[in-house]
């Protein structure tokens, strides 16, 4: 056996999934997922309403920098823990006491946050390539084009995950070059063919609100509102962790993957967004464009029409490679769930197609639930908000929750990537940014509050925290006993677990 597939039977797996990425692909899925192209581009609007320029360009440095924090805090318990079931496994490995209630409650909220993230990016990649058909075919832009073309996009990823690990692995490494290289052309392009440029002073000092608040102190209220472009935009990394099992040397490539998708992220996506602030020619225009899209608008005004259409064709493709990259992650942190009998039909869902070496049902499981998050977008504009809210706070409550039990478990043992001295304030520091975001994107975006813009992601993760929890107090606390070892499983059946 390999060491891969040693540390994996220690863990208490067989080898199952197909083990084909290296750690360039391993980086490349979630670097894909967190995609600079797709969630700052498609939530650009989110910061150019609610604090302008500043929480654009400054504001997405500074959630970098704590979002880092976060980063490597989880990349040092992935060392420990290779395996796909990544955030709840590691919960209940590191809980001292009521390891099976920890592992339920954190997988759900990682569960929650992987379907919406997966449902914001789709979404979000109809919306681009509705403004890119507006502008080369005329396609007249509606609630009604917009979610039938997510419907085509998250089938296509559906397919795609479908076929199995080496297709994924060569779109993914594609995907990461395609995102590099599309940042350079785009701030290339900007920084050279527009007349004339807004005054760099503004890029990182204007403050702009059009939420509606005008209390004492509602353009400093707007900018806080301003960052969940960012931070919605930084999410998906876990991803690295959820196809360790796929991953070749996971326990230091696993983590590596994690850290370093993040800070290629924060300096690719810095000069990108400082490009396009620098390049707005009419900051009402590009806010209420037709398209639907700020950047859109801001690209044809900067460059013209068709280098215009050019950019944001380089964004289209990148929020595509984005949302297949996001289905693959989605759809092993289910598998794993349901390898341990956590989800409503796990039978089902826990199977892997042996030819391709892909969990195929859960693949589809995961379209399914995104199609009908985004199902209420038909009706109610708020929708794409309330997505990205519930993904950023679903997730990172699932992130920082093993990172917590690491602080409070003084008998971990580190693997072979870790933060040594530094590991204490790294991960109290992460800590303390979840609680402050937690707080602060379940807040009213927008005055006056009514049905259109109440914010209903508090809503949505009290439904799943409560729906949980009434699961757990009624049933599951009887039977889930956590992360189920299926080498002991195959043994008492009587299959080989060579």
């Amino acid at each position: 056996m390999s060491t891969d597939e040693e540390r994996l039977a220690q863990l208490g797996y067989k080898q199952e999934l197909h083990r084909r990425l290296s750690g360039f692909s391993n980086f490349a899925v979630s670097f894909s997922i967190i995609s600079i192209l797709a969630g700052a581009i498609t939530s650009y609007g989110i910061a150019m309403k609610a604090g302008g320029p500043v929480a654009i360009t400054l504001g997405w440095l500074f959630v970098g920098v704590m979002v880092t924090f976060v980063a490597l805090a989880m990349a040092e318990v992935c060392s420990a823990y290779p395996t796909a079931g990544a955030l709840y496994w590691w919960a209940a490995a590191l809980a001292k006491r009521n390891k099976p209630a920890w592992a339920w409650f954190i997988g759900w909220f990682n569960f929650l946050g992987e379907v919406a993230v997966t449902a914001a990016i789709d979404f979000g990649a109809a919306i681009t390539t509705a403004a890119f058909l507006s502008l080369t075919f005329g396609l007249e832009v509606t609630a009604t084009s917009t979610f039938l073309i997510f419907l085509v996009i998250i089938i296509v990823h559906g397919l795609l995950n479908t076929f199995g690990v080496n297709l994924v692995r060569v779109l993914s490494d594609v995907s990461a070059w395609w995102h590099l290289i599309g940042v350079a052309v785009i701030v290339g392009i900007l920084a050279v063919v527009p007349d004339q440029h807004k005054p760099i002073s503004e890029v990182f000092t204007e403050v702009y609100n059009a939420t509606g608040f005008t209390f004492a102190g509602a353009g400093v209220y707007a900018v806080l509102m301003g960052l969940l472009m960012a931070q919605y935009t930084y999410t998906g990394y876990d991803a690295s962790a959820h196809v360790a099992e796929e991953t070749h040397d996971a326990a230091n490539a696993a983590p590596r993957g994690i850290v370093m998708s993040v800070i290629v992220s924060v300096i690719a996506g810095f000069v990108l967004l400082v490009a396009i602030t620098w390049s707005i020619q009419d900051y009402e225009g590009a806010l209420g464009t037709e398209l639907g899209l700020p950047p859109a608008q801001i690209f044809i005004d900067a460059a013209g029409h068709d280098l215009g259409v050019f950019l944001l064709f380089i964004c289209m493709v990148a929020q595509w490679f984005c949302g297949m990259a996001s289905v693959t992650a989605n759809s092993r942190m289910s598998y794993a769930f349901a390898r341990d009998d956590a989800i409503p039909g796990s039978r089902i869902w826990k199977k892997v197609n042996p030819r391709t070496g892909t969990p195929t049902n859960s693949i589809w499981l995961c379209v399914t639930l995104s199609t009908i998050l985004v199902l209420p977008s038909l009706w109610n504009t708020v929708a794409y908000f309330a997505a990205t809210s519930i993904a950023v706070i679903g997730l990172y409550i699932a992130y920082v929750g093993p990172v917590l039990l690491r602080r409070l478990n003084p008998d971990f043992q580190p693997g072979p990537w870790n933060l040594g001295k530094w590991s204490a304030p790294v991960g109290w520091i992460a800590i303390v940014w979840v609680g402050i975001i937690c707080v602060l994107f379940v807040l009213p975006p927008g005055s006056p509050i009514t049905a259109e813009t109440f914010n209903y992601t508090i809503v949505a993760v009290a439904v799943v925290l409560g729906a949980a929890a009434i699961w757990w107090f009624a049933s599951a606390r009887k039977w889930f006993t956590g992360p189920k070892q299926n080498l002991l499983e195959k043994a008492a059946h009587g299959e080989s677990t060579d």
